[in-house]
Order: C-alpha cells, then structure tokens, then sequence
C-alpha cells in the first residue's frame, strides 16, 4: 500500500475541487474556479493563503512568483483550466515546492475530460 504525505488534507482539497467541477462543469476561467475553491474551502474549515508571493532569488534579480493557494502552510495547490497539463506545469509547481520548502503540491486541471490531478512531491 502506498502512503500519500498528508493523505487526509489533501483528500479533502481534491474532494473540493472535485465538487466545484462538478457543480460549474467545465467552461469557465481559472479564477471562477479559484473564486469556488476558496469558498469551498472556507466551507470545509481549511485555512488557506491566497495567491502567496514566492520570489526565486536569482542573484542579481529576484523573479516574481505567485502560488494559487497554500492550504495549512503544508500543501500547495496550482489551478490549470485546458485540455492537456504542459511540463512547464510541472515545472512552475516544483519551483513553488523548493522555494517554500513545502512538501507537497497539487496541479489540479479542469478540463473537458473532468478534473485531473496530479501530486507533486517535495522530499527536500
């Protein structure tokens, strides 16, 4: 059997993303999703930052970055709307994971096919 790091929140959270698909459809922008997650959430009494500033220091410049949501300052979740998830994706999350030294992340896709979700993890 495997065991998921935070298995128990991040059920949750994929539930919810999993009940906003469900209710909307597919169709909308990724903030109508982001504006129904973070309702759903505070429904669900998770405690959540928003659109969180996670700069890389490049030295001589710092690249601006924003996550989506960080869920109990232990797992990042990074909403997609489309029909496929890019490698750039999985890039952008990964980059969010090590310069926040967080765990794990979440790149949630809506799309015409139904919510995909794929877990990243972040065994720094």
């Amino acid at each position: 059997m495997t065991e998921y790091i935070y298995e128990d929140l991040s059920y949750k959270i994929i539930g919810a993303c999993y009940e906003v698909f469900n209710y909307h459809g597919y169709g909308l922008r990724e903030k109508a999703y982001y504006l129904a997650l973070q309702e759903k959430y505070k429904i669900l009494g998770l405690p959540f930052k928003l659109q969180l500033y996670a700069p890389i220091d490049l030295g001589t410049k710092k690249l601006r970055q924003y996550l989506d949501f960080l869920i109990d300052d232990k797992v990042i979740v990074e909403l997609k709307v489309g029909r496929v998830i890019r490698q750039k994706y999985f890039d952008q999350i990964k980059s969010y994971l090590k310069t926040n030294k967080v765990k794990l992340g979440l790149l949630v896709l809506f799309s015409p096919m139904g919510v995909k979700v794929h877990r990243i993890a972040n065994l720094y």
